[in-house]
C-alpha cells in the first residue's frame, strides 16, 4: 500500500483502490477550509486516474463526519461576511457531486458520528457500511441553514420525503438502526467491523466491470426523471458501449467456461 497526505486528508492505494481518509480526528473530522479544499482536488484526480477503479472514503478517529468545523465558519464570517456561504459552491457542491458521479464505484466506511455535510457525502456515496449505533443527523437548522450536500434529496431518497422533512426541520438526531427501518441501504456491522467490511466490499468492485459500473451510475441517477422512451434509448446506447469492453467479452467467455472472469477494467 502506497500512501500520501499528512495534512487533513490522507490518501492510500491498495492495488486499484484508492482510499481517501479524513484525517482531523481531534476535531471529528469536521470540516474547515483546508480539509474541504483537499476533499475537492483529491476527489477530482482519483476519479481521472483509470488505474483507480473503486474508492473507500473513511475516516480517522471515533467519528466519521461532524459536518462543518464551525469555529472555522465563524473565522470566515468574521473575515468576509458576504463571501462565507461560498463554500457551497466552491467545496460542499463539488465534493459531492465528485463522489456521487465519479466513473467508479465509490464507498463509504461510516462509525461514529455522520452528520450534516458528512452525512451528505456518506448518502452520495454509491454503497454504505455503517457501524452499529452510528448517530446521524442533519443539524443545519440548528445553526440556522438549510440543507447543502445534495441532502434535501438523497434523504428524501433514502426515508422518503415526509420522515426527511421532520429531520430536516427539527434536525433531531437519529441512529442507522432507525435508518435502516425507514429504508436507508447498507449493511451495519459492529464499530471495529466496518473498515474491514468495507474494504472487502470495495476490493471486490475494484476487480469488477468498471465501465459497466459507471454507465450504471449514469442511467440510475437520470432515469426516474425521464420518459420511459428516453430510459430505453439511454439503456441501449449504454449496452452498446459496455458491449464494446474487453470485459464484457471476458465475462461471456468465463461464464460459458464456468470460470471466474479477470476482468481489467477496459
Amino acid at each position: 500500500m502506497s500512501a500520501s497526505g499528512a495534512g487533513p486528508l490522507r490518501v492510500e492505494r491498495r492495488g486499484a483502490v484508492a482510499e481517501v481518509v479524513l484525517a482531523r480526528p481531534d476535531q471529528g473530522n469536521a470540516l474547515d477550509r483546508a480539509l474541504k479544499s483537499a476533499l475537492v482536488e483529491t476527489l477530482a484526480d482519483v476519479g481521472a486516474d483509470d488505474s483507480v477503479r473503486a474508492v473507500l472514503v473513511a475516516a480517522d478517529g471515533a467519528s466519521f463526519c461532524v459536518g462543518q468545523d464551525l469555529r472555522d465558519l465563524v473565522r470566515s464570517l468574521e473575515e468576509d461576511p458576504a463571501s462565507a456561504a461560498d463554500t457551497v459552491e466552491q467545496h460542499f457542491n463539488p465534493i459531492t457531486a465528485a463522489l456521487a458521479t465519479m466513473p467508479k464505484p465509490v464507498v463509504a466506511a461510516v462509525h461514529g458520528a455522520c452528520v450534516g455535510a458528512g452525512l451528505g457525502f456518506a448518502l452520495a456515496c454509491d454503497l454504505q457500511v455503517w457501524g452499529s449505533g452510528v448517530t446521524l443527523g442533519t443539524a443545519f437548522t440548528r445553526v440556522g441553514l438549510t440543507c447543502d450536500s445534495g441532502l434535501s434529496r438523497s434523504l428524501a431518497e433514502a426515508v422518503g420525503a415526509m420522515r426527511a422533512r421532520r429531520l430536516v426541520l427539527t434536525a433531531e438526531t437519529f441512529t442507522v438502526e432507525q435508518a435502516i427501518d425507514w429504508g436507508f441501504a447498507g449493511d451495519v456491522v459492529a464499530p471495529d467491523e466496518v473498515l474491514a467490511t468495507a474494504r472487502d466490499l470495495v476490493d471486490r468492485l475494484a476487480t469488477g466491470p468498471t465501465h459497466a459500473y459507471a454507465e450504471s451510475k449514469r442511467l440510475l441517477a437520470v432515469a426516474g426523471t425521464m420518459p420511459l422512451a428516453e430510459v430505453l434509448a439511454a439503456e441501449a446506447s449504454a449496452q452498446r458501449r459496455c458491449g464494446a469492453t474487453a470485459d464484457h467479452l471476458e465475462s461471456v467467455r468465463a461464464f460459458l467456461e464456468r470460470r471466474p472472469p479477470v476482468l481489467t477494467g477496459t
